[in-house]
């Protein structure tokens, strides 16, 4: 590890933070030290950054706005890569939009509507990044990123630089090949369609009025908890489980929305585990359905 970071810190590839909290990089606000958290420049820098990773037999964790992720308190070993400013753009061409996987996903939403193009409305209220948007497929009101999505600029673990399309990205709900292949999205494309402008701004305020009236917002959260099984919600099931106020340490199960767990000031990543257990256990017992947990945890446990 010490020659890598001496490698590292010759090449000059951004920003390097040691023993860096991560409940300052995450939604939730929770999460222990990453032992090296570094913010690459840009894309050849991230490259850079892979290879010598790949040189030393290391691994690496991705990191992007941490609107889906519960980090332990324990945090997480070894590297964390966050892209920074570098990887923050939109540009356009024709009917499709380019951005960064830093860009934020609620931004490329407004400005591609502004444009005239539609396609990106579903977005208006997914907090996050397109990287971690397209890691995910993020989706909402009835479509996801597989509807628009066009290509994907991925360095993989090796330091190989690869553009996946549509077909290779297997997308299924909430899932993609990243989630088994080692990669990093620098940047993606989506392929839209011209719209009305009107109708467009009108749809994004609409799910924006939605997500302000029926999400906590106010407090620091992570979005879905759980996937919603075939053919129902996990929210409603929460709900009929009376959950909802239930409270685990600092973590509660929002009294507005039963699919979000909220940090009531003091959460620790064991309280919201603790607490997604129960619910689990709770919605099992009286609905016979296994809900599957969407955010993604890292870090030692």
């Amino acid at each position: 590890m010490n020659t890598f970071i001496a490698e590292l810190e010759q090449a000059n590839v951004g920003e390097l933070f040691y023993n860096e909290p991560l409940s300052k990089h995450t939604t939730w606000k929770i999460g222990g030290p990453a032992d090296l958290l570094i913010l690459p420049k840009g894309k050849e820098e991230l490259i850079t950054i892979v290879k010598l990773l790949h040189k030393h037999g290391l691994g690496w964790t991705n990191l992007g706005r941490g609107s889906n992720m519960l980090v332990s308190d324990k945090g997480v070993r070894g590297v964390v890569i966050k892209p920074a400013n570098g990887f923050d753009y939109l540009r356009f061409e024709g009917t499709t939009a380019i951005a960064g996987a830093s860009y934020s996903f609620i931004k490329l939403s407004v400005l591609t509507g502004k444009q005239g193009l539609s396609g990106l409305e579903f977005a208006g209220g997914i907090p996050g990044t397109v990287g971690g948007a397209v890691y995910m497929n993020a989706g909402a009101h009835g479509s996801d990123v597989s509807r628009v999505f066009k290509y994907a600029d991925i360095v993989l673990e090796t330091g190989e630089l690869v553009r996946y399309v549509r077909e290779n990205m297997r997308f299924s709900y909430r899932h993609t090949v990243l989630h088994e292949l080692k990669g990093f999205v620098l940047e993606a494309a989506f392929e839209l369609e011209e719209g009305d402008r009107i109708e467009i701004a009108s749809a994004l305020a609409s799910h924006k009025e939605r997500r302000l009236r029926t999400q906590p917002l106010q407090l620091p959260c992570a979005g879905s908890v759980f996937r919603n099984p075939s053919g129902d919600f996990a929210a409603r099931l929460i709900q009929e489980a009376e959950l909802k106020g239930f409270q685990i340490g600092g973590a509660q199960v929002s009294e507005l929305h039963a699919n979000f767990i909220v940090n009531t000031g003091n959460a620790t990543a064991r309280d919201v585990l603790a607490l997604m257990s129960h619910i689990q256990s709770t919605v099992e017992q009286r609905f016979g359905v296994s809900l599957v947990p969407e955010v993604l945890v890292v870090g030692e446990r």
